[in-house]
Order: C-alpha cells, then structure tokens, then sequence
C-alpha cells in the first residue's frame, strides 16, 4: 500500500466528484480498480480507475453514499492531502489481440462508467458503441470527453438523452450484432437482463464481460 498525495477535486454533480492523485510509479491495466482510504485509518472502499494508463496522475469516479462515511469525508479532501492506494485488482480488462481487430459494445449505468471512461481514453482508436443509461442528464459525467457518434446516452427519468428509456430497452429495439465483444459496468439488475438480451442476440457467452456495481 502507498500514500499518494490528492492533486485535486473535480465536481461532476452536486453528489459525483473525481479526485486527482499523484500517480506516482504506480501501474494498472484499463479496467482494474484501487482501494482508497485515508492513511491511517482501516476505513477502506473499491473504486474502479476513471484515468487512461498513459496519464501522469491517477483518478477514481466517486458518487457520495447517503449513509457512506468514507464517500462523504474524500469529497472533502483538499490538495495535498494523503491517500491510502492499494492495487490494482481485477480482471475487468481488455485483450490486447482484441483492441485493434474486434468490434465492442460497452454498456455501463450510472458511475459504472469508470471502467469504460479508462477503457476508450486509453485506447481511443477501438472501435466501440458506448451506451450509457442514467436517469437524469445531469449524470452523463463528463459526456462531452466521448466521440458524439459512438456514444450513446439513455435517460429513464426525463426525455433529455439519446435514447428515452433504459439501456435494456434500447438493446431490445437496436440488436447487437453477433459478432460484438461486449463489457457491461454498473447496476446488477440491468447486467442480469442485458445479459439475457444479448445471449439471446446471438452473442456468444464468451464476449460477455461483467463488473458488477451494487
């Protein structure tokens, strides 16, 4: 475990925040995640990377939990503060024989953007369909960073996105084709059911990858 020293806090929405910490020598794949905390306390949480691998700093997308203390006390952390990074872990990762040659599909809700944001700045060459499903527009964190034609945003509480209605309901009127390695980041119940669309689809199994966000 090392101490990284916070660089800054950015706001997303009233709730959402990014923080920038010093990279330091630390290294991950696209995909993976950290365990944050204050140094010298227990108290620690998961958080999926949001910075591309050839960034000089590190970041992690945070939403703040009602009755979440950790998530409450880092929105209030100030530039210079130390943090406690442990990783990275996970396999939510992509192929490298897959990057450049295959066709994907990312389907992510809420901050389960993260992982994707970190998969497409770190290759932005894939060739990729980015579905995001929020409620409302103001969630569509930092939207503005994704290529127009390749991202789309569904809205299920207002009619302001792409798409009115939720990412499942947009995957049943617009197939994916069946040759698509898909990655799906965010709530389990939209992953159990756009798991379901998609095998039906005619995706197979193995393309499927999941990350779970409760």
């Amino acid at each position: 475990m090392n101490s990284h020293k916070v660089i800054s806090i950015r706001n997303l929405t009233p709730s959402t925040y990014v923080i920038r910490m010093e990279k330091k020598d630390f290294t991950f794949r696209t995909g993976q995640y950290i365990t944050l905390g204050f140094s010298g306390s227990i108290d620690r949480r998961e958080y999926s990377i949001y910075s591309a691998e050839q960034d000089d700093y590190l970041e992690v997308l945070i939403k703040e939990v009602e009755d979440g203390l950790l998530s409450k006390r880092l929105k209030k952390c100030k530039p210079g503060d130390e943090l406690d990074v442990d990783g990275a872990f996970g396999h939510f990762s992509l192929k490298d024989d897959e990057i450049k040659s295959k066709k994907f599909m990312f389907i992510s809700t809420g901050t389960g953007i993260s992982p994707i944001h970190s998969f497409i700045h770190t290759h932005p060459e894939m060739d990729y369909t980015l579905l995001h499903g929020i409620r409302h527009k103001e969630e569509a964190y930092e939207s503005e960073s994704y290529d127009p034609n390749r991202y789309i945003l569904c809205t299920s509480g207002e009619n302001t996105g792409d798409f009115n209605g939720r990412v499942t309901e947009y995957l049943l009127k617009n197939p994916v084709s069946p040759d698509t390695i898909c990655y799906l980041c965010g709530n389990c119940h939209m992953i159990y059911e756009a798991y379901d669309i998609l095998e039906k689809q005619g995706i197979k199994l193995g393309p499927i990858h999941t990350e779970v966000y409760f």
